[in-house]
């Protein structure tokens, strides 16, 4: 992820950027309107350190809370709407599309600026249509490589051209103008499309599609062409202080224009949320203190004190603190809060098919990797790594998104005996110690590589037994977060597990992980089935249905017969809030709500 020159640069960064929190605070600015609360601070936790905040990288579920917060998409999400809702946040309104289903004219709002920032020279600097085309194509930028570049790739008309232009020139012309991406006017973006995408408004809600200044780009990117610690946008929040791996604050942005609170219950509980919340400004916290622990007792003991406000029970925790799907009555009598959902999100292992041992397409390479995953309990990796808080999983698409077929079964069996008689039947052979060979009489050793942290630990133990149980060594490699996900998007490492939650909530965001020409940004298992990219590519020019339908059937047959991936389950998300918090409830595909709810300065926790 970061190289050695940004690591080195980022532990100045935090410096720099109190200061700046200073200045900006001490200013007046004419377009001040946020109503948020310097005195209401809400204190936060992750589980794994953020790898940085430029959208065009960052690849992580605990970056993008902060760039959600700093930068803005032209739509988001309606907070209690149930299934997700699509809503205009810059646009005006949602696209006017054209019959044919290519051009999308987008109309933005008038009168909001980026935070104020030396490289404005002291001028108010307005958002307009010009900053969602350049950032777009941004994404687009091959020399950039940005891991999200699959969500406008081969989309958008006359970028394909300009993108073989900058490979075979070596620079990507910004100001060429594309017939696809057009500004008539300041608050107006036309986007014209390669042919119809149904996904396409979704697109524009997720992260990566959040306006950035050019200005900024180009005074304050590194090597790589990111802007990973100075992150400047419209949103409600600036970063105030970060010391990598450790501690991130964000500071109300002053400038930022503010909401009524005006959202409409989707359940009876919203209801209280919905009474507690009607008419207010928001935001209302003033301050987000965000703290990197990564053990989950240290998490649970801070929130006992008092020290965290909101945070994610994982592992062994989830017990303390729920019982049967409910939070345990000891905390509820003391006013701590629950909201629990089903990640729209899979879980998986993954073969790097670049890799010489468990890689290819060869009849014995494909035999491996099925004998190892038909070796696994997901039962019982559900009950003793998840404490039970997890859904078993047999379909690619997560419950709760456009796509999940609930009668999917697997064809692939848990069975240790019949995974043992392939690998005989496969020349896997065993040595004299009584471990396996490969085919060709070389050792037979696969490296199982997952995070550092506790879940981490015991997924590996749970694997062990596994492959002591093939009679095939395995070596444990342990990896921070950060590092994890440099490994996976540059095809390093043999096999591992991983997960993906929605960006958006249609089956094509879930599909699309599994398609060849994805390798290096969503692709882990670094391959490419034909046949399986060919219905892929089909399935992006049908809307949602039975058609569509029947081809994610085909395709996660694919998956099973060639096991480039193995789909284990979607965990349960359970978020623990103190009872000064009002009216939080966990979104399936917003990463961060803080601007959503309020603090309650008068309650005080009972830990």
């Amino acid at each position: 992820m970061m190289t050695e020159n940004l690591k080195q640069k980022l532990k100045h960064c935090s410096i720099s950027l109190l200061f700046a929190s200073m200045a900006l605070t001490g200013s007046t600015s004419i377009f001040a309107k946020s109503p948020a609360d310097p005195n209401k601070v809400l204190r936060y936790v992750f589980p794994t350190a953020e790898t940085g905040f430029d959208p065009a990288y960052i690849h992580d579920l605990y970056s993008a809370h902060v760039t959600t917060s700093i930068f803005e998409t032209l739509y988001t999400y309606d907070y209690l709407a149930r299934p997700a809702k699509l809503i205009p946040q810059i646009a005006t309104a949602m696209p006017e599309v054209s019959a044919d289903g290519l051009s999308y004219t987008i109309r933005i709002k008038k009168g909001i600026y980026f935070t104020p920032d030396p490289v404005f020279k002291g001028k108010p600097r307005e958002l307009t249509a010009n900053d969602y085309a350049y950032s777009f194509k941004r994404l687009l930028d091959p020399n950039l490589r940005s891991p999200n570049s699959w969500l406008l790739e081969n989309k958008i008309e006359g970028m394909d051209a300009l993108v073989k232009a900058a490979n075979k020139s070596g620079k990507f012309n910004y100001d060429q103008k594309v017939s696809g991406l057009q500004t008539p006017d300041k608050y107006t973006l036309v986007i014209r499309l390669v042919k119809p995408d149904y996904n396409f408004p979704l697109l524009l809600a997720h992260d990566p599609t959040g306006a950035v200044a050019r200005e900024v780009i180009e005074k304050y990117k590194d090597k790589a062409g990111y802007v990973m610690g100075h992150p400047v946008g419209t949103g409600p929040y600036v970063l105030s202080k970060w010391v990598p791996a450790s501690r991130i604050v964000l500071k109300a942005n002053p400038d930022y224009r503010g909401f009524t609170w005006n959202f409409t219950a989707s359940s009876p509980e919203d209801q209280a949320i919905v009474k507690r919340l009607k008419g207010k400004k928001m935001p209302q916290i003033g301050t987000i203190d965000i703290q990197v622990m990564e053990e989950n007792q240290s998490r649970w003991l801070a929130f006992q004190r008092g020290e965290v406000d909101i945070f994610q029970l994982e592992g062994q925790l989830v017990a303390k603190a729920v019982k049967d799907g409910k939070l345990r009555p000891e905390l509820a009598k003391e006013g701590v809060q629950l909201s629990r959902i089903v990640d729209p999100e899979i879980s998986y292992i993954y073969w790097n098919l670049k890799n010489p041992v468990v890689g290819g397409m060869s009849k014995e390479k494909i035999a491996l990797r099925r004998a190892i995953a038909m070796s696994r309990s997901i039962d019982q990796e559900i009950k003793l790594v998840r404490n039970d808080d997890a859904q078993r999983l047999h379909f690619p698409i997560p419950p709760g998104v456009v796509g999940n077929d609930p009668q999917y079964r697997t064809s692939t069996p848990y069975s240790v005996k019949a995974a043992n008689l392939l690998l005989d039947r496969y020349h896997y052979k065993k040595d004299a110690s009584g471990w396996r060979t490969q085919p060709d009489g070389k050792p037979l050793v696969i490296e199982y590589m997952a995070r550092s942290d506790s879940i981490g630990q015991q997924s590996a133990e749970l694997w062990k037994k596994n492959f002591d149980s093939l009679n095939i060594r395995m070596v444990f490699k342990p990896m921070l977060f950060a590092d994890l996900i440099r490994a996976q998007k540059q095809c390093e490492g043999m096999f591992g597990s991983s997960a993906w939650i929605a960006d958006y909530p249609d089956g094509d965001n879930f599909m699309q992980n599994f398609y060849g020409p994805n390798t290096h940004m969503t692709n882990w298992s670094c391959g490419s089935t034909p046949e399986f990219d060919q219905l892929y590519r089909q399935t992006q020019q049908m809307q949602a249905g039975t058609e569509r339908d029947a081809l994610y059937r085909r395709m996660t047959r694919l998956l099973e017969v060639y096991m480039p991936v193995q789909i284990s389950y979607a965990r349960y998300r359970n978020m623990l809030a103190q009872p000064k918090i009002i009216g939080y409830k966990k979104h399936p595909i917003l990463h961060a709500e803080w601007m959503y709810f309020d603090i309650d300065t008068n309650t005080k926790s009972n830990h």
